[in-house]
């Protein structure tokens, strides 16, 4: 038809196109087979199909046999390939689509929705001699979705022959139960999201760093981790079917006193504290930690009276970020039988105030989803009395809205109005106090890209 303009997506060569799809992450090269069928001809997966049955994937053969067939698939990262991996004589099961990433990178989807789910676990250690023929000899990163009981075997299996993995990544294995994880000094990093049923997770790693995890709050062991510097928390979800155990959690924090960045669920604290844990006559400290990234769906007494506990016990930290976040559901806190429990849970707000130890390598603060409530004002005004080398402090709306904060006294709010047209005064009923928010338009605002 006169007038359409000619479609230059397709008329590239496929040279060009493999080319490109090279050069742009995985997730972004797989979307690009919705751009046209030459370029959904280019990631068009292979399809192999295994005449076994479900119920005999666990065999040792099926295991070597699928682990050939991931080697060989996995041979050249030229370029981002998939792979579909069916079962039985009608070829209609799939066990699993395997994508290849240019950066060393595989990715599996075992298609859990069509499985019934069953309850398993996943021990994984680095194997010191892996099989040349069916081991994996530059794979970086590993993720995989939605594994079942059936691929239980063959993961294990297929990480034992990862002799230079840096990166495991396991996502919504809603069977999954316990985690047993051995490394060898080239594993770095850990990722676990949303495995719902997940209630114990044991890891053994030398070099490791990273170590992210969300989901319900399970009993996580870590032994030998002495280069770990990065740990998230994310436990938004609360405790699913799990028990809470003060004495577990409190070991977790202690394997983890040495790192330097960390997200945590404010409720864990908040329970802690309730439960009788006194942060200061604990026999550590996180004197290491650089960064602090505390979130929940809220701010209220008992979780910012918790959260100054737990910062008297980071010497060094330099950054907060307090991030409310009302889309996430409350995990309310259960009445404790203590008889001992942190002082700040029953003071008034000028006895914590003047109890809590001064932050003398605060330089920035920053508070995501702020609503002006008293609780978040109270918790402004400690934070700009404590941290005497506070360079600034930022809050941002609900509405993605940056300002920043300073805290001035009546007889000043007329020299503000006039130096600074766009801003607003939020006054503390329990203070006296005003504080003025100018708005920031160069703020990057408390950093969503830390949260998983």
């Amino acid at each position: 038809m006169e007038g359409e303009r000619p479609d230059l997506i397709s008329s590239l060569p496929n040279e060009i196109v493999q080319l490109i799809v090279s050069l742009i992450p995985l997730k972004d090269a797989t979307r690009t087979r919705a751009l046209s069928t030459v370029w959904r001809s280019i990631l068009a997966p292979l399809q192999v199909n295994l005449d076994y049955d479900s119920c005999d994937i666990a065999l040792h053969e099926t295991n070597e046999e699928l682990n050939q067939i991931i080697c060989t698939f996995s041979k050249s990262y030229y370029c981002p390939q998939l792979l579909k991996i069916t079962l039985g004589s009608k070829r209609d099961d799939v066990f699993f689509l395997a994508i290849k990433g240019v950066d060393k990178e595989l990715h599996l989807d075992f298609f859990e929705e069509k499985r019934v789910i069953t309850d398993f676990s996943l021990v994984l250690e680095s194997c010191c001699q892996p099989i040349e023929s069916t081991s994996f000899l530059s794979l970086k990163t590993l993720n995989l979705r939605s594994i079942t009981y059936l691929a239980e075997s063959f993961v294990s299996s297929l990480f034992s022959n990862c002799p230079v993995l840096e990166t495991l990544k396991l996502e919504k294995c809603t069977g999954l139960q316990s985690i047993n994880l051995k490394a060898n000094d080239c594993f770095q990093k850990f990722v676990v999201l949303d495995c719902a049923n997940t209630a114990s997770i044991n890891l053994c790693a030398p070099s490791l760093k990273s170590f992210w995890y969300r989901g319900v709050l399970p009993t996580i062991q870590l032994q030998n981790t002495p280069c770990l510097v990065d740990v998230i928390l994310d436990l938004k979800n609360g405790l699913g079917h799990n028990k809470f155990d003060c004495e577990d959690v409190l070991c977790l924090l202690a394997s983890i006193k040495d790192i330097e960045i960390l997200t945590l669920s404010g409720w864990l604290l908040e329970w802690l504290c309730a439960a009788g844990v006194i942060f200061g006559k604990l026999d550590f400290r996180f004197n290491k930690l650089k960064e602090f990234w505390w979130m929940d769906c809220s701010m209220n007494k008992e979780k910012r009276d918790s959260l100054v506990c737990f910062l008297n016990m980071t010497t060094s930290l330099e950054k907060l970020s307090v991030n409310m976040d009302q889309r996430c559901s409350p995990v309310p806190c259960p009445y404790f039988h203590q008889h001992w429990h942190e002082p700040h849970l029953w003071m008034d707000y000028a006895t914590v105030k003047s109890n809590t130890s001064p932050l003398n390598h605060l330089k920035l603060v920053t508070m995501a989803g702020f609503n002006k409530e008293e609780d978040e004002l109270l918790l402004m005004d400690l934070l700009l009395h404590k941290a005497i080398a506070l360079r600034k402090m930022t809050v941002k709306s609900p509405e993605d809205e940056s300002w920043s904060v300073s805290k001035v006294p009546k007889s000043q709010l007329k020299l503000i109005s006039r130096c600074y047209p766009k801003h607003m005064v939020v006054s503390s009923s329990t203070l006296g106090s005003f504080f003025v928010l100018v708005e920031d338009n160069n703020c990057l605002g408390p950093g969503n890209k830390r949260f998983l």
